[in-house]
């Protein structure tokens, strides 16, 4: 692994708050240049988990790892672009705060510092 696992970890917090900058600005179900900015970075988040140690993901059950890095597949091998909109707000509301949660647990016991 060439960067440490925090750097992953980080750029998946950041993403995170993009997301929410995305939703802010209107309906994914309706506009089709936020869907995309939104699958691009829900691409690149489930990617970065991909570096991480299973060491380090074995010790946060409650995340469903595998999905996670499947759904990045999914996303960047769907060339028919028939993923449902409606899906994707799903896992952004269900699914991205439990991970981002655990994403900061990891690096709080990391002794990272969060201001």
């Amino acid at each position: 692994m060439s960067k440490s696992w925090q750097i992953y970890a980080l750029h998946i917090l950041d993403v995170g708050a993009k997301i929410e900058r995305i939703q802010a600005r209107g309906d994914i179900t309706q506009d089709e240049v936020l869907y995309d900015a939104m699958l691009r970075n829900l691409q690149t988040l489930s990617e970065a988990t991909q570096m991480w140690p299973d060491s380090l993901k074995s010790a946060f059950p409650n995340v469903p790892w595998h999905e996670v890095s499947g759904f990045r597949n999914i996303l960047v091998h769907n060339y028919l672009g028939d993923i449902d909109s409606m899906t994707v707000l799903s896992i952004v509301k269900n699914h991205l705060p439990p991970l981002i949660d655990s994403v900061r647990a990891m690096l709080a016991s990391d002794g990272y510092q969060f201001n």
